[in-house]
């Protein structure tokens, strides 16, 4: 037996508590390693689960039902606070602007990630997964806005509004896909899952907040119940979307939507968002990371190479238009313009929770929507765009303040 299998071998025989006690280490040194890397922690934490997962050290094993559990409700509790921490009253401050744009940067890149898709062969369902993947973005540089000023200004606030819609519209868009392929395609089926969105929708986000907001209001001199009380209705929006054949994240993401201005500034909210920040959201990064076998994905990436190289390209691009078309329709100068690029372009949390519902759905035939080979390309995407997007951020946002950049920008 080499040194590798040995480690393999007593990796997996731990006990579970001491795999408990590496997990916690793992989230609490990782994430700050990451950060003096200047990585961002998401990447660093696939990395990790990449490491601990089956196809490198296998400390978990295939049958891990509390990794899963936890990593299932750290995904629904990612596209939870993606609705939960949209800021609704910037939103509405430049609402024709962020609408303007926000139809705009879901648009194009959803148009040219579903072209490649259909170059490389892929079906028209899944070729528009792909575009609707590529539709949303993550705000993962607002710590970098906040942190010099630059939140304050227009271009901030109408990117943080457009992401409202087109986080929103992708997961719509994503959701219909999702359905069309499990049950095939008919036009009365389409036009029955059109309605049944259309009306559902409206439904749960006016419907949720009203309950919510009356639950909520029963329960708010008690912390702990307004915890609960949180989460529950999440659990809810996720168990209803489902009866409606719609994958939970979009369930999860409408949740925080609705109760976006009754939970506001509540310190109930604070620490749900440090719970699930600290412990279930990681994990989901971890998890997803024992889904990557290192020596596939490099042969992927080479094989298909042309395909991850189309799909960044795509992304970039479309997102690179819509920022330069807002620019030109609001008056925003140079720096400005490269600052909401760098702003879209971070694919992280939907299309991550979008990309494994799509890589677990299957057709009667037993086929998956997201192959194996397009899960592998959509990693590269999250790699690559979640770094280049603060750094670019990093570099253009200090340019928009006037007079000279501030220190340490």
């Amino acid at each position: 037996m080499d040194a590798f299998e040995f480690v393999r071998t007593h990796a997996l025989a731990l006990p579970l508590l001491t795999k408990f006690a590496l997990a916690m280490a793992i989230l609490v040194g990782v994430p700050a390693l990451s950060r003096r890397m200047g990585l961002p922690s998401v990447v660093a934490l696939l990395l990790s689960g990449v490491v601990l997962g089956p196809h490198v050290l296998d400390v978990v094993g295939d049958k891990r039902p509390l990794f899963d559990f936890a990593a299932e409700l750290g995904k629904l509790l990612l596209m939870f606070f993606a609705g939960l921490e949209i800021n609704l009253a910037l939103f509405r401050r430049v609402q024709q602007k962020a609408i303007t744009f926000g139809l705009i940067t879901t648009s194009l890149p959803l148009l040219l990630g579903t072209l490649v898709g259909l170059q490389f062969g892929y079906g028209v369902v899944t070729a528009i997964v792909l575009g609707s993947l590529l539709a949303s973005h993550t705000l993962i540089a607002i710590p970098i806005m906040t942190k010099i000023g630059a939140d304050r200004l227009e271009p901030f606030t109408v990117t943080v509004g457009a992401t409202v819609l087109s986080d929103t519209l992708s997961l719509v868009v994503f959701a219909m896909c999702v359905s069309t392929f499990e049950r095939g395609f008919s036009l009365a089926g389409l036009t029955r899952q059109v309605i049944e969105i259309a009306a559902f929708i409206p439904l749960l986000l006016f419907g949720v907040s009203r309950a919510a907001r009356y639950f909520l209001k029963k329960v708010e001199d008690d912390e702990q119940a307004y915890f609960v009380v949180m989460l529950c209705v999440m659990a809810c929006a996720v168990a209803l979307t489902q009866v409606v054949q719609l994958p939970g994240i979009v369930g999860a993401f409408l949740a925080g939507l609705a109760m976006n201005a009754a939970v506001h500034e509540k310190p109930a909210k604070d620490k749900l968002h440090f719970f699930a920040n600290s412990l279930f959201i990681p994990i989901f990064f971890i998890v997803t990371g024992f889904l990557i076998d290192p020596i596939v994905f490099v042969r992927s990436l080479i094989d298909h190479f042309s395909l991850a190289a189309g799909v960044v390209a795509a992304l970039v691009v479309g997102k690179g238009i819509a920022a330069a078309i807002a620019a030109r329709l609001y008056g925003y100068a140079r720096a400005a313009k490269m600052t909401v690029w760098s702003l879209t372009l971070p694919q992280v949390a939907a299309t991550l929770a979008a990309t494994l519902v799509g890589y677990d759905t299957f057709n009667p035939a037993g086929q998956r929507l997201i192959d194996r080979e397009l899960l592998d390309v959509v990693f590269v995407l999250i790699l690559v765009t979640a770094t280049l997007g603060p750094i670019m951020t990093q570099r253009y946002a200090p340019k928009m303040l006037p007079g000279p950049a501030p220190p340490g920008a």
